[in-house]
């Protein structure tokens, strides 16, 4: 909810008691990753186990649009925070929850993880060099494409409240949403029969498009349309690949791939010979150094979106900032949501916080916590 929160909504995140900043796969509250993860929310502790702390989470509903959460099915039920439980509450509400596979079927009650999902949808087939093993993504793409999912879905409930005046459940899991994501490898199994590998840095239906050798690294490029690609092989010398046959089709280039690779990296420079060979011949390397290879590009009537430099990352990085020398003594800069509005909202930035009560939040002057072992209960929830 990461982004509701940057977008202006009070976001509230409930969490057990106890040592629950131990618990959390962020890490310690100041940390860069809880940070970054729980920013613009606020916090509180509930044993919702208890009778006491279940009464302070009506008390929230009652006035809520939004209930987020991420409980197995059989435990969600069990602590009577189900959509059902909730909405003689407060029948404006809308809980929206996330699972791992999903509210009903044979693993519902299974907890899911991002490296599991990536795993079990397929993405990890289709990712890696074609020989080698499966790979997953270096990011947590399950996690965060369900949560957008997830967000999508909350608006989508809020507008149709507009017309209802009526809450409603609303779901989604990291399953499907990586199941979503496969789209057009998806799409050509389901309708062709098509079963999709893996290619590497290169795209599975579209050449040259990919990840190539320079003298000093690589380049990342594409130029798959007739005119990008005649305009690839005149900013490159390359103009005779576009009188080879082999080439001549953007399906002709994806099926000879390997042949194109090779000739765009084959530069030969004259001033470069295998001196340990008897023979006269040139030794083959990728010359030109990636900076060239950009200036080659970006000169020679390809748009600057064909080839996106690092400036461009400055430019179209959104940062939020935040200041708090109790934590850190520097002021901090983080990616905010990529999204920009006309009217843009909520651009002050709220650092997460440590776990406990609000009492503004319950409309009252003082919360009284008290411990029992391990779990806090809020007494008195108001005046």
């Amino acid at each position: 909810m990461r982004l509701l929160a940057d977008w202006g909504a009070e976001v509230i995140r409930v969490e057990p008691p106890g040592e629950s900043d131990a618990q959390d796969v962020t890490g310690h509250w100041n940390s860069p990753d809880s940070q970054n993860l729980h920013r613009n929310k606020k916090g509180i502790t509930l044993n919702l186990k208890d009778p006491r702390g279940y009464e302070v989470l009506k008390t929230l509903v009652a006035t809520a649009d939004v209930l987020v959460e991420n409980f197995k099915t059989d435990v969600k039920h069990r602590l009577k925070i189900d959509y059902e439980s909730l909405k003689p509450i407060n029948p404006r509400l809308i809980v929206a929850s996330i699972s791992g596979f999903g509210q009903t079927g044979p693993y519902a009650t299974r907890p899911g993880f991002d490296q599991i999902i990536q795993g079990m949808s397929g993405l990890m087939s289709l990712t890696g060099v074609p020989d080698g093993e499966p790979m997953r993504a270096g990011i947590a793409v399950s996690d965060t494409s369900a949560g957008m999912f997830l967000g999508q879905g909350i608006l989508l409930a809020l507008i149709e409240r507009e017309r209802t005046g009526q809450g409603q459940w609303v779901h989604t899991s990291l399953l499907e949403a990586m199941l979503s994501k496969l789209d057009f490898q998806a799409a050509r199994y389901t309708m062709a029969g098509e079963v999709p590998g893996r290619e590497g840095n290169h795209h599975p239906t579209a050449a040259p498009m990919g990840v190539f050798k320079a003298s000093d690294g690589h380049v990342n490029l594409a130029a798959t349309t007739g005119r990008m690609w005649r305009d690839f092989c005149h900013a490159l010398g390359l103009e005779h690949l576009l009188d080879d046959s082999r080439f001549s089709s953007n399906g002709q280039r994806v099926a000879n791939r390997q042949l194109l690779i090779n000739e765009i990296e084959k530069r030969r420079c004259s001033s470069h010979r295998n001196l340990s060979s008897k023979s006269s011949m040139r030794l083959v390397v990728p010359v030109d150094r990636s900076t060239q290879w950009v200036r080659r590009l970006t000169t020679h009537r390809l748009r600057r979106s064909e080839c996106v430099c690092p400036p461009t990352i400055q430019c179209l990085a959104r940062w939020i900032w935040f200041d708090r020398p109790s934590i850190y003594p520097i002021t901090q800069r983080r990616i905010a949501a990529p999204v920009r509005c006309l009217v843009e909202v909520n651009t002050q930035a709220m650092s997460s916080n440590r776990l406990g009560c609000l009492p503004k939040i319950l409309n009252c002057s003082k919360v009284k916590a008290s411990f029992d072992g391990m779990y806090c209960v809020l007494e008195r929830p108001f005046l």
